[in-house]
């Protein structure tokens, strides 16, 4: 014959540990400090001989032990192996095995086996029925209430319905108690109206409920906000002498709830006076309850000192309610100190829940050594932990850097009938990405997913945000489906990620399809995801797929970038018959009204020019013509460019023609004058530029900047001077740009001095070309002359304005002059506050090499590397 309660509940919190366990301990760097820490003096120190491999080993296999053990005593073997058989079996091979089980069935064993495994409903209900066909065993009131309220709190109210009609037709039923038992079964199923009629019902015909019925019925119509009836009910209980400690908790709780607190301290206050001595604490707890709710914590603080002074009542549910209340309310530090100030005073125990909710806190607030130290108090007083208690030691072992152990733990959950929750799944994912691997982190998500609980968005996104920057896209893709199968959906962003990663991958056709899944679900994928997938496929040369992705999500409402569209039509023209490719994409977007303004034309001609395609670029623009849509200046402008690009030179005069007698803009003639200097054209760029001084339309700087620059570039200086007179005459200065220019080349060749020199004797050059001249001369060192550093920048800030190319081009020249004239250059433009960059350090660096001063150019060289700067390979070369 069995014990009737736990077995377990009078062992003491953990068994003294073994030898293996000794070193376990001091890991906790707590426990020597707190004064319900096990002492470190009862366990001997290892031997000396241990490695430290070894002695790591062994502190961590005594940690599990330690833990194991703590969570194993809230077993009870016996109840293990029933609810064992009921899973396992079938009823008929249930009803055996439990029958050779030989213990005697009663009401406290019936009651013992529901609340131990209260969260199978079905297993007890399979339970309940076989205890039910025991002979000489009938339910009682308190066994039909606790399966009543199993399946109550499992929210499974249309079995609670179908078990209530039915069960009548039960053997075990005892026909004195139908009424009485159908009451209890409709109140806790929440159908208090049908209670009501049944209650009616029986007082028709002369039978009433018992106690037990009448505060079932009586709690249910409060909890109901029946409360009118709920006086009439309390009267019927006092009329047949029933009202007990429970009535008052209930009518204190129909107060309470009605926020009618006036009354309620008033009745509370009666019955002190009435039955101070046999009162429990429930009604003060609830009281003291509302009060927290109302946010009325002084005056709940009163309320406890007072009744607490009077001694005359239990004040143990009113301390665990006030605790609850303040941790809930953000008031840890005073729910901790109002614990202590009662553990030292009146040796308070608070229960396990107390103990959990505080525990929980503090393992988000980090306050490690305060959770050791109530983990160590639960074991001294005894404290069976429950679920909650054990999913806290988890996240406490993740935040004191433990993660084996806890790991450890999880692994041997099954053993001590650990159910994880979603918090303690969240701390071992995190803490395994953050310290162990990915791998074993997203195995745990695939356990946490298949056991029914869903770490959280955030935990999520981290996993597979870690996954696809490992390129586990495999495991990643398999974490995508199970979730898919469990009906869980995960972000927009996490689909992103993933579809950015396999496009990266150079599988993107594992992402379109991806993508295609969504679709299917109306899930609507965000706009970076449509980019990844269609650089991705134009990267792969799919530009069909491209296209239709591109039109897609212009359906989506999301407007294409001018770089993606271009990536598109590139791709098309690489394809076989890419006019026909085009053609399709135009087609494609007029027929679902793609193409509204002259910006969405303005694209495709732009992206046909770019993929050098001009005569493309021409068919959407005469396709713009045709729809309607008049072109403007920047239609003109990109199909311009588009001939340029491709060197068609002649289509492009012919072009810029028609147009510049429609727009007498400088933008226009602006972009011809560059597209022909790019080109290497100089001669039309040179004669646009007439043309455009015969319009009275004054060039841009960037165009005389251009011109220059091709004919230095082609070596024609005399062209170049022109160009520069011509410029300085209209009264534009000479930009840093020209400036730095023209030393460059004069400090190569001397033909460009030779230039300046022949035209200012067929020409009168404005003054601004003889001093660049003259600073022309200097440099290329055709004009003979002392000149230090401070003498240069004075003739350079005479002609334009310095910058940092230009101190680059002094440094060099004086390099050439002697390294030690160069150092004291850098040292003082430094001085200056003017950063050098690359080609500064480069120039010191070469200069001294080049002179077999390599040390010194060495230190040089670590102070470039220092700063992020790499040498040219010419310089490398020398060193």
């Amino acid at each position: 014959m069995m014990t009737l309660r736990y077995a377990r509940q009078t062992r003491a919190f953990l068994s003294p540990p073994s030898a293996a366990t000794t070193t376990a301990l001091p890991l906790f760097s707590t426990a020597a400090t707190h004064p319900h820490s096990i002492s470190s003096a009862a366990y001997p120190s290892p031997p000396s001989t241990i490695s430290n491999g070894s002695l790591s080993e062994i502190h961590h296999a005594g940690l599990v032990f330690y833990f194991r053990e703590w969570l194993m005593s809230r077993k009870t073997p016996i109840f293990d192996h029933i609810f064992e058989i009921l899973r396992a079996q079938e009823d008929s091979s249930a009803d055996s095995a439990l029958s050779h089980l030989n213990f005697g069935v009663s009401e406290a064993l019936v009651l013992d086996v529901l609340s131990y495994g209260s969260k199978d409903v079905l297993s007890c209900l399979k339970f309940f029925d076989w205890a039910g066909r025991q002979p000489g065993f009938h339910h009682t009131r308190a066994t039909f209430n606790a399966i009543f309220r199993i399946i109550s709190q499992a929210k499974l109210m249309n079995l609670m319905v179908d078990f209530l009609e039915n069960y009548t037709k039960q053997r075990y039923v005892h026909k004195v108690m139908y009424y009485n038992i159908l009451v209890i079964g409709y109140a806790v199923a929440g159908k208090s109206e049908i209670a009501l009629q049944l209650f009616g019902r029986m007082r028709f015909q002369g039978v009433d409920l018992d106690s037990f019925a009448y505060h079932v019925l009586m709690n249910s119509l409060v909890e109901e906000g029946y409360f009118d009836v709920v006086e009439t009910v309390a009267k019927e209980i006092r009329i047949r002498g029933f009202q007990n400690e429970v009535t008052h908790s209930i009518m204190m709780k129909n107060l309470c709830l009605q926020n009618e607190l006036e009354r309620g301290e008033e009745y509370l206050r009666g019955l002190v006076e009435d039955n101070g001595a046999r009162l429990s604490g429930i009604p003060v707890a609830t009281f003291v309850a509302t009060l927290c709710k109302n946010n009325k914590f002084d005056k709940a603080a009163l309320l406890i000192e007072e009744f607490t002074k009077m001694g005359t009542v239990s004040m143990e549910h009113a301390y665990g309610v006030w605790i609850r209340d303040l941790v809930k309310a953000g008031k840890l530090d005073r729910a901790l100190e109002f614990l202590k100030d009662k553990q030292a005073v009146e040796d308070y125990v608070p229960d396990v829940f107390r103990y959990n909710m505080l525990i929980s806190r503090l393992v988000r607030e980090n306050r490690l050594s305060e959770i050791y130290d109530l983990l160590a108090e639960m074991k001294e007083k005894e404290i069976l932990p429950d679920a909650v208690t054990m999913n806290a030691v988890l996240c406490f072992l993740c935040k004191a850097g433990m993660v084996d152990i806890a790991m450890d733990l999880y692994n041997s959950r099954v053993e001590f009938g650990l159910s994880v929750n979603c918090m303690a799944y969240n701390y071992l994912i995190n803490t395994l990405l953050g310290d162990v691997s990915v791998d074993e982190a997203y195995n745990l998500l695939r356990n946490s997913m298949e056991e029914g609980y869903f770490p959280g968005e955030k935990t999520f996104s981290i996993i597979a945000d870690a996954l696809c920057r490992e390129g586990k896209l495999d495991k990643m893709k398999e974490l995508v489906v199970f979730m898919l199968d469990q009906n869980i959906m995960p972000s927009n962003f996490t689909y992103d990620r993933f579809i950015s990663a396999l496009c990266k991958a150079s599988r993107v056709e594992e992402g379109y399809l991806l993508h295609d899944m969504l679709n299917r679900i109306n899930k609507s994928s965000r706009a970076s995801t449509y980019l990844h997938l269609i650089s991705g496929f134009s990267r792969s040369s799919r530009g069909d797929i491209a296209a239709r992705l591109l039109i897609e999500m212009q359906e989506s409402g999301y407007r294409p970038s001018r770089r993606l569209v271009r990536e598109v039509i590139s791709s098309l023209c690489k394809m076989d018959n890419p006019e026909k490719q085009f053609y399709g994409l135009l087609e494609m977007l007029l027929a679902r009204n793609q193409l509204p303004t002259s910006r969405s034309y303005n694209l495709l001609i732009d992206g046909a020019g770019h993929a050098g395609k001009p005569e493309l670029a021409m068919l959407a623009y005469e396709m713009m013509k045709r729809g309607g849509l008049l072109p403007d200046l920047k239609s003109d402008i990109i199909l311009l460019q588009s001939y340029l690009k491709s060197k068609k030179t002649a289509h492009a005069m012919e072009l810029f023609g028609d147009s510049s007698t429609r727009w007498k803009k400088r933008k226009l003639w602006h972009t011809m004058v560059i597209g022909l200097c790019k080109v290497k054209k100089p001669e039309y760029a040179s004669q646009v530029m007439e043309d455009m001084k015969t319009n009275k339309i004054t060039p841009s700087v960037e165009c005389y900047e251009e011109l220059i620059k091709l004919y230095c570039d082609l070596e024609q200086y005399d062209k170049a001077v022109d160009i520069l007179n011509d410029m300085t005459q209209i009264g534009r200065p000479v930009s840093s740009f020209i400036g730095n220019l023209f030393l460059l080349h004069a400090l190569r060749t001397s033909k460009l001095y030779n230039a300046w020199v022949s035209s200012s004797e067929k020409e009168n050059l404005t003054p601004a070309s003889l001093v660049l001249g003259h600073l022309i001369g200097v440099f290329s060192g055709c004009v003979e002359g002392t000149y230090d550093d401070e003498d240069m920048e004075e003739l350079i800030q005479q002609s334009f304005r310095m910058d940092i190319y230009t101190n680059n081009m002094l440094l060099r020249r004086l390099s050439l002059k002697g390294m030690d004239f160069a150092c004291n250059f850098f040292n003082r433009l430094q001085k200056k506050g003017y950063e050098p960059n690359r080609w500064t350090y480069d120039i010191i660096v070469h200069g001294l090499a080049k002179d077999g001063r390599k040390s010194e150019a060495k230190k040089w060289m670590e102070q470039m590397f220092s700063k992020g700067f790499h040498l040219t390979e010419v310089t490398q070369r020398m060193i």
